[in-house]
């Protein structure tokens, strides 16, 4: 049995699925919500297997919803807008329903979830980790779309707030994880805190000047990062 969760603003879309699942007994729904907020709100609570997510909805639209999940589920969009399907294939979407569309239309979609383990899987390591590894990419806000970025080319890591500013040779990005949930899922070897507020790539390292009792981090891009007192010894073990 999977666990299945629509979203949608629309009463008829939503409608429209449920009837559609009828023919499947494995997908059991397990809640229906029409808009953003709460569907965040339900996939962080369900941990559904699948969710069938429209793409315009109030609070925050569907690639914002993926932005703010813990763990990523199989995803198949069902919209109206025929403009973002390749925007969600970006995000390893398994299909992307364009309403109105047939029951045997849904069927294909269906018959995808079985091929599309390894989409899912790259996904899910992107916005998470890779286990027992770590991550090697991180999902990241651009331009209003969700792309992917290496994580060896992060130069150093800034908090800003609830989330964290990723800065790479080519531009910085924003992602949704705080800078502390970062710090637990990057490799300790590549990555030291050296600030409260900051995360540095030991291979990205250019110089170090002392400043007072402290030090100052001079990154390969040219930026400078203060180290802060508690976190010398840290970095005194690795670098020195």
């Amino acid at each position: 049995m999977k666990k299945v969760i629509i979203a949608d603003d629309e009463k008829s879309g939503r409608k429209l699925i449920k009837e559609y699942l009828e023919d499947f007994p494995d997908l059991v729904l397990v809640a229906e919500v029409n808009n953003g907020v709460d569907a965040i709100t339900e996939i962080n609570r369900f941990k559904p297997d699948l969710v069938f997510l429209d793409i315009q909805m109030p609070g925050k639209t569907g690639f914002e919803v993926l932005t703010h999940l813990e763990e990523l589920p199989k995803i198949i969009f069902s919209t109206a807008y025929d403009e973002y399907a390749l925007k969600a294939f970006e995000v390893h979407a398994v299909d992307y329903l364009l309403k109105p569309y047939t029951k045997e239309r849904f069927q294909v979609a269906i018959d995808k979830l079985s091929n599309d383990n390894d989409k899912l899987g790259a996904l899910t390591n992107s916005l998470l980790m890779e286990k027992p590894s770590y991550p090697q990419r991180v999902l990241v806000e651009h331009n209003k779309k969700l792309i992917t970025v290496k994580v060896e080319d992060i130069v150093w890591i800034e908090a800003f707030g609830d989330y964290s500013k990723l800065h790479l040779y080519k531009g910085i990005y924003l992602s949704n994880f705080g800078i502390s949930q970062l710090e637990e899922k990057l490799n300790p070897s590549n990555f030291i805190r050296i600030h409260r507020s900051s995360i540095i790539n030991l291979e990205s390292v250019k110089e170090l000047h002392k400043y007072g009792k402290s030090y100052d981090v001079t990154m390969q891009n040219g930026d400078v990062v203060r180290v802060s007192r508690g976190y010398m010894d840290a970095l005194k073990k690795i670098m020195f």
